[in-house]
């Protein structure tokens, strides 16, 4: 089997693979593609796989590479070639779109991808995913069943306009990890994480004032994280960043404002230290950080980190705005078919089967904390009973899971550029200090401007 063409990056905080990147939906959905013939047991095929999990450190490649081989073992006809997404990017999730449309461009797509789910509009319209239904049948539903099927609320992720596109592979609400030593130490009971952001912010500053360690972060501020954390945020606070037409940016409105405005505050007031993400992710596995608001994919980085450095790791649900529930948001990616060769097409969705089956996504989960979209296999003891029970946050992620809204893709072709312009000001505001009504206000006028007549589906 080749080896994977991945070179090694180096920083903690690139590793956030959930993220992913914006989206939007097509105009009108393709024509119907031809069904690809099963592959007779000699028959020799070669696809190339990009996947981001191959441009990161530790786990993800480690993992990912690990899984190719053994499916290699299982299907001797098939070679795939694994690569990490072209760019510059430190995150390499960052350079996914804009990879697969270079590539595309050329006529050189790779086979089978994986994109984050609020591209899939982007992916279906301008990416050239096939309807996979349309290729494989009745083999489609029945992926989605077997002995663990998938979370009902997982399994749709990657459909648009009654056709599936994509197959769910990776996903995380967001979670509040905490340093219970930290709390201990500070005259806090680990027992009784903080339920509300007003709470956060009070166990943030007395551990700050009992230890000197910084007090919390949230993982949802920056450019570099993308915004589906950040919606969950302006969710929770009653707010929506784009109206449920798909035509107005309202993250400048007053409930998203207000929520943006109480991050800002914290930080003001020393609750949360002015971070990059790599400086938060890095401080909080050091010991030096007391709480951080991330995807459950970096739970595996932050239990290491905890062993070693001696401290004690433990999970809460997403903070709330008082009495209101939390509303979580999904991170994460699907995979998807872009082969125009039947014959590649076929082996494509051998690979897709593979990598979305009870065992691969009981090494995913174990070696990485992303959330087992066959959430069954956490009640089995021959899967993920005992590795569930070590690892509380995989309770906190499931429950979540149950009512999650989905991550919110923006419209038209310029998605990146309105979803970037929307994070570049709530970094403005959170970590700089600016104005949260004007920055937010300017930032969406812009966005605006760029949202097709009508919005889209």
């Amino acid at each position: 089997m080749p080896i994977p063409r991945v070179p090694v990056l180096l920083a903690a905080a690139v590793l956030l693979a959930g993220c992913g990147v914006g989206g939007s939906a097509p105009a009108g959905a393709p024509a119907p593609a031809q069904p690809a013939p099963e592959l007779a047991p000699d028959q020799q095929v070669a696809i190339t796989f990009e996947s981001y999990n191959f441009g990161q450190a530790g786990a993800w490649s480690e993992t990912f590479t690990a899984l190719l081989d053994r499916f290699h073992a299982e299907h001797p006809n098939i070679t795939v070639t694994a690569q990490k997404p072209q760019g510059t990017s430190s995150n390499p999730a960052a350079d996914a779109v804009s990879s697969v449309q270079t590539q595309a461009a050329t006529g050189n797509a790779p086979d089978v991808v994986q994109l984050g789910f609020s591209d899939l509009g982007f992916t279906v319209g301008q990416l050239g995913a096939k309807p996979l239904e349309d290729l494989f049948g009745d083999d489609v539903a029945q992926n989605f069943g077997g002995t663990h099927p998938y979370a009902p609320a997982a399994a749709r992720l990657a459909t648009l306009e009654g056709r599936t596109y994509g197959v769910p592979f990776v996903l995380s609400t967001p979670v509040l990890y905490y340093n219970a030593s930290l709390f201990t130490a500070a005259g806090l009971d680990p027992a009784r994480p903080p339920a509300t952001w007003a709470e956060v912010a009070a166990a943030a500053q007395q551990i700050k004032a009992a230890t000197g360690k910084e007090g919390a972060y949230a993982d949802c501020v920056t450019t570099v994280a993308k915004d589906w954390c950040l919606q969950s945020i302006i969710r929770s606070g009653g707010g929506r960043v784009l109206s449920e037409d798909r035509t107005t940016l309202l993250y400048a409105e007053p409930p998203a404002v207000e929520a943006v405005s109480v991050l800002a505050d914290m930080v003001a007031s020393g609750a949360s230290p002015k971070f990059s993400q790599q400086q938060a992710v890095e401080a909080f596995a050091r010991g030096d950080l007391a709480m951080i608001l991330e995807s459950s994919s970096m739970q595996g980085t932050f239990g290491r980190g905890a062993q070693g450095a001696g401290w004690e790791l433990r999970g809460a649900a997403t903070p709330s705005f008082g009495d209101a529930p939390a509303v979580p948001t999904n991170s994460g990616a699907a995979l998807y078919v872009l082969a125009d060769d039947p014959a590649r097409q076929r082996a494509g969705w051998e690979l897709i089967e593979f990598l979305t089956s009870d065992a691969a996504f009981t090494e995913i989960a174990q070696n990485i904390g992303y959330l087992p979209l066959r959430t069954g296999l956490v009640d089995d003891p021959a899967a993920l009973q005992e590795w569930a029970a070590a690892n509380p946050t995989t309770a906190i992620n499931i429950d979540q899971l149950e009512r999650m809204e989905p991550w919110v893709s923006f419209p038209g072709d310029d998605y990146l550029q309105i979803r970037d312009g929307m994070m570049d000001a709530v970094e403005e505001v959170v970590l700089q200090g600016a104005d949260p009504q004007a920055t937010l206000r300017a930032a969406a006028e812009r966005g605006q401007a760029l949202i097709p007549a009508g919005g889209d589906r």
